[in-house]
């Protein structure tokens, strides 16, 4: 049986933190649909300090901005958005449009069709999140979006330039320097300077994750987002020094980012624990880590490997590495998170921010039903159906009157009757089915 070495928070506690998000998003949201612009800027200037004339950048504000960005960071974001877009157009490439002839003179099919538009939030408060543009606007547009406009906060006073270098780079049409529910209310409800777009993508803080939450059926979104999550699943085979390593280094997104070892050894336990609190007293983002750490971070103590598949399976967790003999058992029969990480070699920071998969990422247990965003999350499966000659359409008729009439729906019947009779030749009643034995 396991045994939980340290707890986190209960779900009742992180519960309480979240009706104040709610209630304030709501208030934020009604205030932009009803008063577009204005309350737009209101809220900039109150939450950003940020009331620029317009929240648009021109192409000559996009080219200084670049300006300020080093080659070396340039040739690094332009390396990374290599890798995220090689892997977008594998997947793009594997979504086949399909048409089939399901009977003789029966054709149907359906087709992959890109979303129109799609604002991208990047966060940019506490760290300015340059990976998060490939993952969400250059994927678009391998997608095939037309129009992408893409939104990231002040950051000291105007744009960040990094930010802005890869949201150009990737391929934004429009570029906002604007944040949080400001941001996202903006692109989703429209105002009299920004056209609304058809979905909204990408990470946030709680009251972003919330404002998409309460936006979502106006518009698509990626996923219901939560704080960043990881597990590890580790044996003997690592020591303590990696595992924490990997735990805090995913502890410092924010002070309510859960990070949990599930392992089946009580050494290599015991070890993570000293070795984190060794590397909070040095690590540079310690004081975030730290709290993190007290208060979401979990040491589950297992006593086999299928122990501790069970044990990820009920965290679903959004990332999880794994540090095993046997690392493909994982891949082989998980079946809840949101990336895997195999093998002491890679980690999270990898996925994060360089090596192609998208780092955008399914939280709270939401790997139960969805992935992570994709070129897939951006295209719409459209289905069609033509049917080519008169037999058909009298033979699929007289199925579908009799079907219709079932349930009680005259109307519907009449549908496939006026077909068989004009293309059948029968002499079918009104609302009557069109009843013939089975063929």
């Amino acid at each position: 049986m396991a045994i939980i070495l340290k707890a986190s928070k209960s779900q009742s506690e992180r519960a309480q933190d979240d009706s104040q998000v709610r209630r304030t998003v709501e208030e934020l949201l009604a205030s932009i649909e009803q008063r577009g612009d204005a309350a737009v800027r209101e809220l900039s200037a109150k939450f950003d300090n940020w009331l620029p004339t317009s929240f648009v950048l021109s192409e000559r504000e996009i080219e200084q901005a670049m300006s300020k960005v080093s080659a070396q960071d340039i040739k690094d974001i332009k390396f990374a958005q290599a890798q995220v877009r090689n892997f977008a157009q594998k997947q793009r490439a594997s979504m086949l449009d399909v048409e089939v002839e399901t009977l003789p003179g029966v054709v149907l099919g359906h087709k992959h069709i890109p979303v129109n538009s799609v604002g991208c939030y990047v966060p940019g408060g506490k760290y300015p999140m340059v990976a998060s543009a490939h993952m969400s606007v250059l994927t678009a547009k391998v997608a095939g979006v037309k129009r992408v406009v893409a939104a990231a906060p002040p950051f000291e006073g105007g744009a960040h330039p990094a930010i802005v270098a890869a949201m150009h780079l990737g391929g934004a049409d429009e570029i906002l320097v604007l944040g949080g529910t400001q941001a996202v209310g903006a692109m989703a409800i429209g105002t009299e300077s920004i056209a609304p777009v058809d979905m909204l993508v990408g990470p946030g803080n709680a009251f972003v994750a919330e404002a998409k939450r309460q936006l979502f059926g106006r518009v698509g979104i990626d996923l219901f987002a939560g704080p960043t999550e990881t597990c590890v699943i580790a044996d003997d085979t690592v020591d303590g020094e990696l595992v924490a390593t990997d735990l805090l280094g995913q502890a410092e997104h924010g002070i309510n980012s859960p990070a949990v070892l599930i392992t089946d050894s009580r050494q290599l336990a015991e070890d993570t624990l000293a070795e984190i609190t060794r590397l909070l007293d040095i690590l540079p983002t310690s004081e975030i880590a730290r709290a993190s750490w007290e208060n979401y971070g979990e040491i589950i103590l297992c006593e086999s490997l299928e122990e501790m598949l069970e044990q990820s399976e009920i965290l679903a967790s959004e990332h999880v590495q794994v540090m095993t003999r046997d690392d493909d058992y994982f891949l082989d029969n998980m079946t809840a998170y949101g990336a895997l990480f195999l093998g002491a070699r890679t980690n999270v920071a990898y996925g994060d921010k360089v090596i192609g998969t998208n780092h955008t990422l399914p939280t709270k247990k939401a790997g139960r039903y969805t992935g992570g965003l994709w070129v897939g999350k951006f295209i719409k499966t459209h289905t069609y159906q033509r049917v080519l000659t008169d037999e058909a359409s009298a033979m699929v008729g007289e199925y579908c009157s009799r079907l219709c009439l079932l349930e009680g729906f005259a109307g519907h019947a009449e549908q496939a009757n006026v077909r068989v009779r004009r293309f059948g030749g029968r002499n079918v009643p009104y609302a009557e089915p069109a009843s013939v034995t089975d063929s």
